[in-house]
């Protein structure tokens, strides 16, 4: 008993440590700058209480960057798991492709998001413009100029983005769907749209759990696509939650108020996965 508790303080103690110098004390640190004045630059960091957080919610920007972000990850969160589960059904199917495919879907999640980013808007300023011209159709021309078509643009990059490392998660889930059941279903009659509704979807809400939890949390914490896709334009209507804060913080030197919108964000982000975690584990079904 003695020697076990030693080996888990041996392994679990250094990491346990470096997780409190690392997350739990910046996180205390930046809850105590957000009721100060501090710069960023200098020593002092006067108290001034809420006056920060008064001032967030006087904040147009802020407030339309948190309304962009949320509708983002709502589309985002429906996208890329429609898609993920979509390409995880393809793959898992016994084609004779289907470990090339898994390599092609999944190699966009291998790409640094700033790459991607300018990759995409290549794609959409270049290609798109030149495919509307030849074709005549003006909703191709203009992307990224436009806050409705740039909101879409980072939807397709995201999707693009995360979808095949959500089909990974699925994957997994998919073939742990013992054969039996599947055999049983078909004999008695039911065909494929019932068999997925009725079976499939059923005994992967596991894998519903854990994938709807990244990618809310990563909608929410979207940066460098961002930037490097929109940076924000047209006038700031595609700039998202992240980019408001680092902008609030390095390009204004306002850090208390950027970590006071920093701590609203976490305890945003925070509620809403958990609220879905709870919700999600509820539906789930014990194979």
């Amino acid at each position: 008993m003695k020697n076990s508790k030693f080996w888990f303080s041996f392994f679990i103690g250094p990491i346990l440590f470096a997780f409190i110098i690392v997350v739990i004390v910046p996180m205390f640190m930046g809850i105590y700058y957000s009721f100060t004045n501090w710069n960023g630059i200098g020593n002092t960091a006067d108290w001034i209480g809420f006056k920060n957080y008064i001032e967030v919610f006087r904040d147009h920007d802020f407030l339309s960057a948190f309304i962009f972000t949320a509708k983002f990850a709502i589309v985002s969160v429906i996208t890329i798991n429609l898609m993920g589960f979509g390409l995880a059904l393809l793959v898992t199917r016994g084609l004779k492709i289907s470990n090339l495919l898994r390599s092609v879907f999944f190699m966009p999640n291998l790409i640094g998001g700033l790459i991607l980013g300018f990759v995409w808007q290549f794609i959409f300023t270049k290609a798109f413009d030149g495919l509307g011209r030849m074709l005549d159709l003006n909703f191709l021309e203009g992307w990224l100029s436009d806050p409705v078509t740039g909101f879409w643009g980072l939807v397709i990059l995201m999707s693009w983005q995360m979808a095949g490392y959500m089909m990974v998660i699925y994957i997994a889930s998919l073939e742990n769907i013992p054969e039996s059941l599947m055999e049983a279903a078909e004999i008695d009659g039911a065909n494929a749209w019932e068999r997925l509704i009725h079976i499939t979807i059923p005994l992967v809400a596991p894998a519903f759990t854990v994938g709807l939890f990244l990618t809310l949390s990563n909608s929410f914490k979207l940066y460098d696509q961002n930037l490097s896709l929109t940076g924000g334009g047209p006038y700031n209507s595609t700039q998202m939650l992240a980019m408001n804060i680092y902008n609030t913080a390095f390009k204004f030197n306002a850090f208390g108020l950027a970590q006071a919108k920093a701590v609203i964000f976490l305890i945003t982000v925070a509620a809403i996965s958990l609220t879905q975690i709870y919700y999600s584990k509820k539906r789930e079904v014990e194979m």
